[in-house]
Protein backbone atom coordinates (compact mmCIF):
# COMPACT_ATOMS: atom_id res chain seq x y z
CA UNK A 1 0.00 0.00 0.00
CA UNK A 2 1.09 3.59 -0.86
CA UNK A 3 1.34 6.27 2.04
CA UNK A 4 -0.43 9.33 1.27
CA UNK A 5 2.36 12.07 1.35
CA UNK A 6 1.68 14.76 4.01
CA UNK A 7 2.05 18.22 2.43
CA UNK A 8 2.51 21.45 5.30
CA UNK A 9 0.00 23.99 5.53
CA UNK A 10 0.35 26.82 3.24
CA UNK A 11 1.69 29.93 4.43
CA UNK A 12 -1.42 31.50 5.86
CA UNK A 13 -0.91 35.30 5.83
CA UNK A 14 -0.90 36.03 9.62
CA UNK A 15 -3.18 38.88 8.71
CA UNK A 16 -5.76 36.22 7.53
CA UNK A 17 -5.86 34.26 10.26
CA UNK A 18 -6.42 36.99 13.01
CA UNK A 19 -9.38 38.16 10.76
CA UNK A 20 -10.75 34.38 10.64
CA UNK A 21 -10.53 34.42 14.07
CA UNK A 22 -12.31 37.75 14.72
CA UNK A 23 -15.46 36.72 12.30
CA UNK A 24 -15.45 33.31 14.15
CA UNK A 25 -16.16 34.74 18.14
CA UNK A 26 -18.42 37.53 16.51
CA UNK A 27 -20.55 34.73 14.13
CA UNK A 28 -20.47 32.47 17.89
CA UNK A 29 -21.29 36.33 19.90
CA UNK A 30 -24.18 37.39 17.21
CA UNK A 31 -25.89 34.08 16.76
CA UNK A 32 -25.88 33.36 20.57
CA UNK A 33 -23.77 30.47 20.52
CA UNK A 34 -25.43 28.78 17.53
CA UNK A 35 -22.84 29.20 15.81
CA UNK A 36 -18.99 28.43 15.65
CA UNK A 37 -18.25 25.34 18.56
CA UNK A 38 -18.92 21.96 17.00
CA UNK A 39 -19.37 18.87 19.42
CA UNK A 40 -16.20 16.55 18.64
CA UNK A 41 -16.93 13.11 16.88
CA UNK A 42 -14.50 9.68 16.59
CA UNK A 43 -13.98 11.63 12.47
CA UNK A 44 -13.56 14.86 13.84
CA UNK A 45 -12.32 17.32 15.94
CA UNK A 46 -14.54 19.71 17.89
CA UNK A 47 -14.33 23.11 18.78
CA UNK A 48 -15.09 24.58 22.54
CA UNK A 49 -14.76 28.51 24.31
CA UNK A 50 -11.89 28.25 26.49
CA UNK A 51 -11.98 31.31 29.29
CA UNK A 52 -8.60 32.25 31.05
CA UNK A 53 -6.78 34.65 33.25
CA UNK A 54 -5.02 36.90 31.30
CA UNK A 55 -1.24 36.35 32.84
CA UNK A 56 -0.16 40.18 32.77
CA UNK A 57 -3.05 41.74 32.64
CA UNK A 58 -5.57 39.24 35.13
CA UNK A 59 -8.29 40.14 32.89
CA UNK A 60 -10.67 37.54 31.17
CA UNK A 61 -9.67 35.99 28.27
CA UNK A 62 -11.38 34.19 25.62
CA UNK A 63 -10.37 31.61 22.88
CA UNK A 64 -12.43 29.39 20.69
CA UNK A 65 -10.67 26.62 20.20
CA UNK A 66 -10.08 22.27 18.27
CA UNK A 67 -10.71 19.54 20.72
CA UNK A 68 -10.86 15.89 21.21
CA UNK A 69 -12.04 13.98 24.05
CA UNK A 70 -10.20 11.77 25.83
CA UNK A 71 -12.24 9.82 28.37
CA UNK A 72 -13.59 12.82 30.89
CA UNK A 73 -11.04 14.95 29.44
CA UNK A 74 -10.68 17.59 26.99
CA UNK A 75 -7.57 17.66 24.58
CA UNK A 76 -6.35 20.53 22.64
CA UNK A 77 -3.30 21.79 20.82
CA UNK A 78 -1.86 24.55 21.95
CA UNK A 79 -1.31 26.05 18.22
CA UNK A 80 -1.42 29.39 17.01
CA UNK A 81 -2.94 29.24 13.56
CA UNK A 82 0.04 28.03 11.63
CA UNK A 83 2.49 30.69 13.51
CA UNK A 84 5.52 29.03 15.42
CA UNK A 85 4.90 30.95 18.51
CA UNK A 86 2.68 29.19 21.52
CA UNK A 87 -0.99 30.70 21.79
CA UNK A 88 -1.89 33.39 24.58
CA UNK A 89 -4.12 31.25 25.82
CA UNK A 90 -1.83 28.41 26.57
CA UNK A 91 0.83 30.91 28.16
CA UNK A 92 -2.16 31.81 30.24
CA UNK A 93 -2.96 28.20 31.71
CA UNK A 94 0.51 28.03 32.32
CA UNK A 95 0.71 30.54 34.64
CA UNK A 96 -2.50 29.84 35.96
CA UNK A 97 -3.93 26.40 34.81
CA UNK A 98 -7.63 26.41 36.11
CA UNK A 99 -9.73 27.49 33.15
CA UNK A 100 -13.12 27.45 32.48
CA UNK A 101 -14.69 25.48 29.33
CA UNK A 102 -18.13 26.44 27.34
CA UNK A 103 -19.00 22.66 25.47
CA UNK A 104 -21.07 22.81 21.90
CA UNK A 105 -24.19 21.56 23.73
CA UNK A 106 -24.50 24.85 26.11
CA UNK A 107 -22.63 23.05 29.06
CA UNK A 108 -19.55 24.66 31.13
CA UNK A 109 -17.30 22.69 32.84
CA UNK A 110 -14.46 23.75 35.18
CA UNK A 111 -10.69 22.13 34.21
CA UNK A 112 -7.38 22.17 35.02
CA UNK A 113 -4.77 22.66 32.27
CA UNK A 114 -1.60 20.47 31.62
CA UNK A 115 0.79 19.38 28.89
CA UNK A 116 0.39 15.92 27.62
CA UNK A 117 3.32 13.81 28.75
CA UNK A 118 5.27 10.68 28.73
CA UNK A 119 3.64 8.10 26.44
CA UNK A 120 0.22 10.06 26.27
CA UNK A 121 1.24 12.51 24.07
CA UNK A 122 2.27 10.53 20.96
CA UNK A 123 -0.98 8.42 21.40
CA UNK A 124 -3.24 11.76 21.69
CA UNK A 125 -0.92 13.04 18.32
CA UNK A 126 -1.88 10.39 16.94
CA UNK A 127 -5.26 10.65 17.31
CA UNK A 128 -5.30 14.36 15.87
CA UNK A 129 -3.27 13.21 12.97
CA UNK A 130 -5.71 10.29 12.42
CA UNK A 131 -8.35 13.01 11.81
CA UNK A 132 -6.77 14.26 8.43
CA UNK A 133 -6.63 17.43 8.99
CA UNK A 134 -4.17 19.11 7.37
CA UNK A 135 -4.03 21.55 10.76
CA UNK A 136 -2.88 18.28 12.35
CA UNK A 137 -0.23 16.82 10.34
CA UNK A 138 3.23 15.74 10.80
CA UNK A 139 4.46 17.85 7.94
CA UNK A 140 2.31 20.65 9.75
CA UNK A 141 3.85 20.26 13.25
CA UNK A 142 7.56 19.75 11.26
CA UNK A 143 7.48 23.76 10.34
CA UNK A 144 7.09 24.70 14.23
CA UNK A 145 10.41 25.37 15.75
CA UNK A 146 9.13 23.19 18.73
CA UNK A 147 7.02 20.45 19.47
CA UNK A 148 3.17 21.56 19.59
CA UNK A 149 1.97 21.10 23.29
CA UNK A 150 -1.08 19.23 23.48
CA UNK A 151 -2.89 20.53 26.41
CA UNK A 152 -5.16 18.37 28.58
CA UNK A 153 -8.19 19.79 30.43
CA UNK A 154 -9.17 17.38 33.26
CA UNK A 155 -12.38 18.51 35.01
CA UNK A 156 -11.98 20.41 38.22
CA UNK A 157 -13.81 19.63 41.56
CA UNK A 158 -15.60 22.47 42.41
Amino acid sequence: MSQAIEKPSPNVPRWLVRTIWIVHRAAFSLTRGRFGLRPATTGQWGMLRLRTVGRRSGTPRVAIVGFIEDGPNLVTPAMNGWADPEPAWWLNLQANPEATVELPDGSSRAVTARAAVGDERPRLWATFVGLRSSAFSDANAATRSRETALVILEPRMS
